[in-house]
């Protein structure tokens, strides 16, 4: 009867370390939990540093010169409207259309819609809301506006 008791203890603790190192190897290969916050590597959060709302380098660049003739644009004229260009552009937004926000070179929203009234209001062909969204209506009309940089600066 005790040679009985000793082999039941020995194959429940076989058994149970079994288990356990079954279930910790399951545990060390499971996906990761769902409820750990993913953190993104910062340059995936930085805003981006050139927005030509679908202009080519050659209408950019005749915004660039536009921009240097009256708005104090000092960069190279380089086709890449980045956050310089943009801070230029805003100066003008800000002195003629609306433009509130601070001259930070960041294309968001209320950039876009003081661009969106200069392009409405001047005859750029820009027809739609004042919604603060670069759609295909402001990207059109830039390029108008980008256009007559180029033939005229």
């Amino acid at each position: 009867m005790r040679a009985l008791a000793r082999t039941l203890v020995s194959l429940t603790a076989v058994a149970g370390l079994a288990a356990g190192s079954l279930a910790g190897a399951g545990a060390a290969f499971a996906a990761p939990d769902s409820s750990v916050q993913q953190v993104a590597p910062a340059e995936a959060a930085a805003p981006l540093a050139v927005v030509n709302l679908g202009l080519n380098t050659t209408q950019a660049k005749g915004v660039q010169r536009w921009l240097r003739a009256y708005w104090g644009y000092t960069d190279s004229i380089d086709g890449q409207l980045g956050p310089n260009s943009w801070k230029a552009f805003q100066r003008h937004l800000k002195a003629h259309h609306g433009y509130t926000g601070p001259i930070d070179g960041i294309v968001g929203s209320g950039t876009i819609k003081a661009l969106q009234r200069f392009l409405k209001n001047n005859g750029w062909g820009y027809t739609g809301a004042i919604d603060g969204i670069a759609g295909p209506g402001t990207k059109a009309a830039f390029k108008n506006f980008a256009n007559w940089c180029v033939n005229n600066f």
